[in-house]
Formats: structure tokens, sequence, C-alpha cells
């Protein structure tokens, strides 16, 4: 597909939660990225940036001892676009400007359904540390064979990708493919699975975003991870692929 020309209007970033509202020093960015559709040229929905708010402050009330800033991203559009990719192309004008706002921080790009496939996208920006990758949208291969979506900018990152089982709108059956060739390049690649659960992982929720807590502390801080975690990344294909999320993650399984 061409590339399509947007209307005249930037991609920004939210107002920072955590210490970049503060006069506590920046050591590490959040940047969240909202999910959208396969195409769209007109202005996102603000109901995709409210949906991802949730943890953005989650994350923000976490990470504001270690000097985490938490920003949501707003697109210039609502579609992926084919061959343009714009959501991607925002997050990597979203690094840059981390870097012009804060100087040299560690950032983990945090994407839920389409805003997944741009964080793993730009996971090759020398600013990023990690990328968790939320219901993640990973088109099938062409017809000849060939992958939509490449893997190789992963490689020296810390990778996550969660998907329900019973995601009916972003096939988990893709993702885990998606893993797979990722663990090839990157052994540092896990993902979980959360059994029973739909494409808004709101079932889980809590354990979801405690998951998603302890990821982005570990990566960005060097924290201890939880066991799971530690466990998911340390094992071989397919078990750090496909594991399990357990009820209670978050809790009593914190370590």
């Amino acid at each position: 597909m061409a590339q399509q020309a947007l209307p005249e209007r930037e991609a920004r970033l939210g107002r920072p939660l955590g210490s970049g509202g503060t006069e506590r020093a920046v050591t590490g960015v959040a940047l969240l990225l909202p999910g959208g559709g396969p195409t769209g040229t007109r202005r996102p929905s603000p109901v995709t940036a409210l949906a991802v708010r949730p943890l953005a402050a989650r994350l923000a009330r976490a990470g504001r001892a270690e000097g985490l800033a938490t920003h949501v991203v707003h697109y210039r559009c609502r579609g992926w676009n084919g061959t343009a990719a714009h959501p991607a192309r925002d997050a990597a004008w979203a690094l840059e400007e981390v870097i012009r706002r804060y100087g040299d921080v560690p950032v983990c790009l945090v994407g839920t359904g389409m805003g997944a496939r741009a964080a793993l996208h730009a996971a090759g920006h020398p600013a990023v540390n990690s990328v968790l990758a939320l219901a993640p949208w990973l088109p099938a291969p062409r017809a000849d064979g060939e992958h939509h979506d490449p893997v190789k900018q992963l490689i020296g990152r810390r990778v996550l990708l969660v998907h329900g089982t019973n995601d009916e709108r972003h096939d988990p059956d893709l993702s885990y493919r998606y893993a797979e060739r990722a663990k090839k390049v990157n052994r540092d690649t896990c993902r979980f699975e959360v059994h029973s659960d739909g494409h808004s992982l709101h079932q889980h929720r809590a354990e979801v975003h405690a998951l998603a807590t302890d990821f982005l502390l570990g990566s960005l801080f060097a924290r201890d991870y939880a066991r799971p975690v530690a466990d998911a990344l340390a094992a071989p294909p397919p078990l750090g692929l496909r594991m399990p999320l357990a009820a209670g993650f978050g809790t009593s399984l914190r370590h």
C-alpha cells in the first residue's frame, strides 16, 4: 500500500505522570502506545488514549521513587495504514522527544493492540531498553511467506508479550509465532498467556498490570524480576513463550 498523506498535524505526548510532573530527576520513561485499527487517517478517538491511562497511572505510581516519568503518546491518525506505519513513526518521534526533554534515559515502550505492534517496530531506537506488547496485533505472513513484522530490531532489548487465549480480535497464535522468531535472535524475549481472557484482558486486569509493573521496573531500574518473569525469560521455547499468568500474580506470587 502506498504511503498515505496526512492532514497537517503532529503527534504529541500527553501530560507526564510521575517524576516528569515534579522537580525530581527523571531516570527512566515509559511511553504508552494506545490501540487503533488497520486503516484510517482521521484523528484518533480520545477513547483510545483513555483506555491506557489506568496502566500509565499504575506504572507512574510504582516507579515514582525510581524517577520514572510516564507519557501516553497521541498519534496523528487512528490507523496503521500499510507500509506508512504511522503509529510506529509517531513512536519514533516520541522517543526523540523524550531525549529532547529528559536527556539520555532508558525507555520502555508499552503498547496495546496496534500500539503493541508500533512498540515492537520502534524498538530499534537507541533509547529503547525494553518493550511490553499487550494483546499485540501482528498480521499473518504475506501470501509469499514473507513476514510483515521484523524482529532484528529487538536485539539487546528485554521483550515481553502478553496475550489472552480467547482474544477474538488479534489472534494469539500469531503473537506466539512472532515471539518464536524473536526468541531466535534475542534470548531476552518471553510471552505470557492469560487463559480464558479476551482482547481487553479485563478479566485478569490486576494480574496483567502487576506483571507489566514488575517487568518495567526490572528492565528500566535493574530490580529483581518476580520469579515467573525470570523463569519465562530463562526458559527455552515453547515454555518461556507460553507461560501462564497465574491468578494472584502481584500478591502471593510476587517472588
